[in-house]
C-alpha cells in the first residue's frame, strides 16, 4: 500500500498557474505508473496526466500544452504543473499510483 499526500491546490484566476505536488510514502522509482485525475462536480473522475518509471508521460487533449508532469524520485514526489488554467479545469485533483493506490485529493477552483 502506497500512501500519497496532495498538496498546492487553491483559488486562481483564469489564465493563471498552479503547481500540484503529491508525496508518496515508498520510494516511487519502482512504481511502473503515476499520474493526476481529476473529478468535477456531477462528473465522472478522468485521467488527466500519467507519468511511467521510465519517464513517458500521457496527457488528456483538454489539457496538452498546458500541463505537464513529472517526478523527482529523490523526494519521491510527482509534480503536475498547470499553466493558463480555465474555468473547466476546475475540479478536485487526485493522485494516482499504481496499483490502485490515491490520495485524498486537493480542490482546484478557477474563477473566470
Amino acid at each position: 500500500q502506497v500512501q500519497l499526500v496532495e498538496s498546492g491546490g487553491g483559488l486562481v484566476q483564469a489564465g493563471g498557474s498552479l503547481r500540484l505536488s503529491c508525496a508518496a510514502s515508498v520510494r516511487i522509482f519502482s512504481i511502473s505508473v503515476m499520474g493526476w485525475y481529476r473529478q468535477a462536480p456531477g462528473q465522472q473522475r478522468e485521467v488527466v496526466a500519467t507519468i511511467t518509471s521510465r519517464g513517458s508521460t500521457n496527457y488528456a487533449d483538454a489539457v496538452k500544452g498546458r500541463f505537464t508532469i513529472s517526478r523527482d524520485s529523490t523526494k519521491s514526489t510527482v509534480y503536475l504543473q498547470m499553466n493558463s488554467l480555465k474555468p473547466e479545469d476546475t475540479a478536485v485533483y487526485y493522485c494516482y499510483a499504481a496499483y490502485d493506490n490515491w490520495g485524498q485529493g486537493t480542490q482546484v477552483t478557477v474563477s473566470s
